[in-house]
């Protein structure tokens, strides 16, 4: 006699077994062989690669510049997801479709384009020149083009949201005499706010291990414009794999820190909008 409750989707055995195999093939394997790499250093060799001087200039441009890159997408993205949610207009579809650009685009195309456009002579850099603003080969231009790649992830996330906002709701506050930023910032912000942290999170993840587009317009100097994923690459060319793997595993560790901490505030987002409404 069998006491199993009997599932309406059956096959759940076979589907979960795939899972888990799959996951452990693609993910977890890499990873942990990446991590024993890493752990076959002595510790004070680990220490001595991941605190160089040469790693800490690469990390403090891989994550500030993909933090602030993020940072922008979120704003602008938001920007851009509530023109085409919002309004009817000539192009939109055209618009939207462009979002997806860096999507398809091979990320080197992508830096060869905004070298093309940023660089001393190029079609934007040779009026930003004067100036003093100078974006190829400085920190500017690996912003500006982690900040290109990231875009989609940050607008595509908020869409579905601002679509879910409640228009009877924003017209009754306006009726009773709210403003239009009272509205936005009691109506649609608690709304769009998971959405908005979730594109700021998938922009930043995408912007952390970019590198194409990246060493065209950085000029790759050490301390300077070099990003920590040329770093991995530069000692994979001199065969050095355990310091490669120890960059790695610092990237991974800093990255998961800086996922978790984001989504762990997307939750006690969610628990107090779910407190609130009852």
């Amino acid at each position: 006699m069998s006491f199993r409750k009997p599932n309406v989707l059956p096959g759940f055995g076979l589907t979960f077994g795939f899972t888990i195999f799959f996951l452990s093939a693609i993910v977890l394997l890499p990873l942990a062989a990446l991590v024993l790499a890493a752990a076959s250093m002595h510790w004070s060799e680990f220490v001595a690669m991941v605190s160089s001087p040469r790693a800490l200039g690469s990390y403090r441009l891989s994550f500030g510049a993909s933090a602030l890159a993020a940072s922008i997408n979120a704003v602008f993205g938001f920007v851009i997801a509530w023109t085409l949610v919002r309004y009817e207009f000539p192009g939109r579809r055209l618009i939207d479709a462009l979002i997806d650009m860096p999507f398809a685009l091979p990320t080197a195309v992508s830096g060869i384009a905004l070298t093309t456009v940023f660089a001393q002579h190029g079609w934007i850099g040779r009026y930003l020149e004067p100036l003093g603003i100078k974006v190829a080969y400085t920190w500017l231009g690996v912003t500006l083009a982690l900040t290109l790649i990231s875009m989609p992830f940050a607008v595509r996330a908020m869409q579905p949201a601002l679509l879910e906002v409640q228009h009877d709701l924003e017209e009754a506050a306006e009726t009773l005499g709210a403003g239009r930023f009272y509205a936005f910032r009691r109506i649609i912000l608690p709304t769009v706010l998971p959405a908005l942290l979730t594109g700021f999170t998938l922009a930043f993840a995408r912007a952390v291990g970019e590198y194409g587009s990246v060493i065209f317009i950085a000029g790759n100097l050490p301390m300077k414009t070099e990003i920590t994923p040329l770093l991995i690459v530069i000692h994979l060319e001199q065969f050095d794999y355990r310091g490669a793997a120890a960059l790695g595993v610092v990237m991974l560790l800093m990255s998961f820190v800086v996922l978790l901490a984001i989504n762990l505030l997307q939750a006690w987002n969610r628990r107090r909008h779910a407190r609130a409404a009852h």
